[in-house]
């Protein structure tokens, strides 16, 4: 048990030291609640062919202006193709209306996205990564594509007296590749660092519930948005 918290202890003292900017004294801080369900499973029920090839369906809520307001949707479906156990790879759509605080000017953004998925057992716990590609359109705003790279890696720690539960902690890095007409501009764009409890209710499906903190860089001006966030997650794989 105190090997895990240790584990835990250090992957979260790393992402701190090295993902996350340190916030500027004119940031602006925003409590904010966000809820996502995300669904994943083999079409194997459809055709015993389809075995290798999975479906993704994503929905989140996003409330800022200290949860007053439903600021961000977000609808993700996509299909995948799982390589061996380990590692799978995706393509997909997003639909995200974005409101204030996100923005000043509410948009309707479009995205197509491609993931790279991989996870690994090992004595502490589960380790996984997730590298995703987008390209993604704001045409209320811009006419320009912009292209982002983000990457997340996660550590879950069961508790050997409860194992049902677990330590999460996750760290997800931006980086803006190109400069557009509605704002992304190249360079960093956010970072996410998550720290939460997980809880398996079956082989199935689990939740995740902790505090997120999402920094993001403004680049059309030197107010930054430093978010503290009561993150509620649901998993169902199947």
């Amino acid at each position: 048990m105190l090997s895990r918290i240790k584990t835990l202890q250090a992957v979260t003292l790393s992402a701190l030291l090295f993902s996350s900017p340190v916030p500027a004294a004119a940031d602006i801080n925003d409590f904010q609640t966000w809820g996502a369900v995300v669904a994943t499973g083999s079409l194997k029920s459809f055709n015993p062919a389809w075995k290798n090839f999975k479906y993704w369906a994503e929905f989140q809520g996003r409330f800022g202006d200290d949860t007053s307001r439903l600021s961000q949707v977000m609808v993700r479906p996509g299909i995948g193709y799982e390589i061996n156990p380990n590692s799978s790879v995706w393509v997909g759509y997003g639909w995200i209306p974005t409101d204030d605080p996100f923005t000043k000017t509410p948009f309707n953004e479009r995205r197509l996205w491609q993931q790279f998925s991989w996870k690994d057992s090992y004595s502490f716990g589960t380790l996984s990564s997730r590298t995703r590609f987008e390209q993604r359109w704001a045409p209320r705003v811009g006419d320009d594509t912009a292209f982002r790279l983000r990457q997340m890696f996660k550590i879950s720690s069961p508790l050997s007296q409860a194992p049902a539960y677990s330590l999460v902690a996750s760290d997800e890095y931006f980086l803006n590749l190109n400069d557009t007409d509605w704002s992304p501009k190249s360079g960093f764009d956010q970072n996410r660092l998550f720290l939460g409890i997980g809880y398996n209710f079956d082989k199935n499906s689990k939740t995740e519930i902790g505090y997120m903190n999402q920094y993001i860089n403004r680049s059309n001006t030197s107010v930054n948005l430093n978010d503290h966030i009561l993150s509620i997650n649901f998993f169902f794989d199947y």
